[in-house]
């Protein structure tokens, strides 16, 4: 039996990356799917994904919906209800970066990282927090960051919004243990995607490889692998967490 059979789960940003990733690893143990992408750009990605899901026999959707705008996670969540039926597992794993030292960072680069990063997790978990706390279940995995932990030159307003899903997380396991609904945090180091694509050329990827005692850049099914974890009965008593999965960065 699949560990994740007939549940539900919302994955957010899941077109590309740690969120398709995740949305795969979630289908491949039996968790029906439904999961956002914000950009036109993301379309045909979003809908081969959809496609791929659905063919490993599990039920999945695509929505275009911005997890940093309230009205649009508003109007998903009345959607996935209505198709799904309830709500299992949410995965908060919409992000951007805009790096830049603060000196040069504009005030809208700083809100924009705000809203997809850290103002999405309040949005989906607003959202989702009803039909768990109606189920008496449910486990909600947010997406931080090691630099969230560490800080970084040039990403405060990702490290900000990375350390405020750390708090946020923890918060909500305080408020939602009684109800047996679950809130933990994953915190990746530096992995390989499309958006960390620049620190894999020439002497950045020395100098960042250097300080990770593994010796290489994660693996976005990693990083799903431990959501699978999180999201399934084996972690039925891990609550307010922070796990780093960063090959031994943050030691």
């Amino acid at each position: 039996m699949k560990i994740l059979d007939g549940k539900i789960a919302i994955v957010t940003g899941a077109a590309r990356g740690i969120g398709e990733a995740i949305a795969l690893k979630l289908a491949e143990h039996g968790a029906n799917i439904a999961f956002s992408y914000v950009s036109d750009s993301s379309a045909e990605k979003a809908a081969n994904l959809e496609s791929r899901l659905q063919e490993m026999g599990v039920k999945a959707k695509a929505y275009k919906s911005n997890a940093g705008v309230f009205a649009d996670c508003e109007t998903m969540l009345a959607d996935v209800l209505k198709e799904f039926g309830t709500v299992d597992i949410c995965v908060n794993n919409a992000g951007i970066s805009k790096d830049n030292l603060l000196l040069r960072l504009t005030e809208q680069q700083w809100d924009d990282v705000m809203d997809i990063n850290l103002k999405s997790v309040f949005n989906m978990t607003k959202q989702v927090m009803r039909p768990m706390m109606k189920a008496k279940k449910g486990s909600i995995i947010n997406m931080s960051s090691i630099i969230g932990m560490r800080g970084n030159a040039g990403q405060s307003s990702y490290a900000a919004s990375k350390a405020g899903i750390i708090g946020f997380t923890k918060s909500m396991a305080h408020e939602l243990g009684s109800r047996n609904i679950r809130c933990n945090a994953i915190a990746p180091g530096f992995v390989e995607t499309d958006m960390t694509q620049y620190l894999k050329e020439g002497e950045a990827s020395k100098a960042f490889l250097d300080k990770i005692p593994l010796g290489r850049f994660g693996k976005a099914e990693e990083i799903a692998d431990t959501t699978l974890f999180l999201a399934s009965d084996m972690s039925s008593y891990i609550t307010g967490q922070v796990i780093s999965v960063c090959g031994g960065l943050n030691i």
